[in-house]
């Protein structure tokens, strides 16, 4: 087993990883937050570090995971009935990268954990963005529909 400072060390980036997810998320209105994504990265963090000695048995978990967070990603996907389009696929893919990240920092493999951290803040960062940059020019070389002036 791992000492103490590694335990601390190992779930508290978990949970503080999850919670700055899950503040992008609230900060945009959706359903989960702060509380929500800290709690699953520090549980999928937590599930890992059990069995950190056993390789066979971190596998299982991880593939636990991996499986099993995606009921808590589904419960935030919506469809609008009016429109046919589907909300929440990026508040999902959020919570399920969470796990991810959660259970690398179990594992205590901080290369992965900075670099996936890093790259999961520049897609919230700036993703939105660009989607709506490539719409409005994608949008832009349609010009007006036809007879309309």
């Amino acid at each position: 087993m791992v000492d103490w400072l590694e335990i601390v060390l190992r779930l508290g980036s978990a949970a503080l990883i999850g919670g700055a997810i899950g503040l992008n998320r609230d900060l945009h209105h959706k359903p989960s937050g702060l509380r929500t994504l800290g709690i699953v990265g520090l549980g999928s963090a937590l599930a890992v570090l059990a069995v950190a000695d056993d390789a066979a048995a971190a596998s299982r978990i991880m593939q636990g995971l991996v499986t099993g967070i995606g009921f808590l990603g589904a419960g935030v996907i919506l469809r609008d009935q009016s429109n046919n389009k589907v909300h929440g696929l990026t508040t999902a893919a959020a919570i399920w990268t969470t796990a991810c990240l959660g259970a690398v920092c179990g594992l205590g493999a901080w290369r992965l954990v900075i670099v996936a951290t890093a790259i999961m803040a520049v897609i919230l960062a700036v993703g939105g963005k660009i989607e709506k940059a490539v719409h409005r020019a994608l949008d832009g070389e349609k010009g007006p529909p036809p007879g309309s002036v």
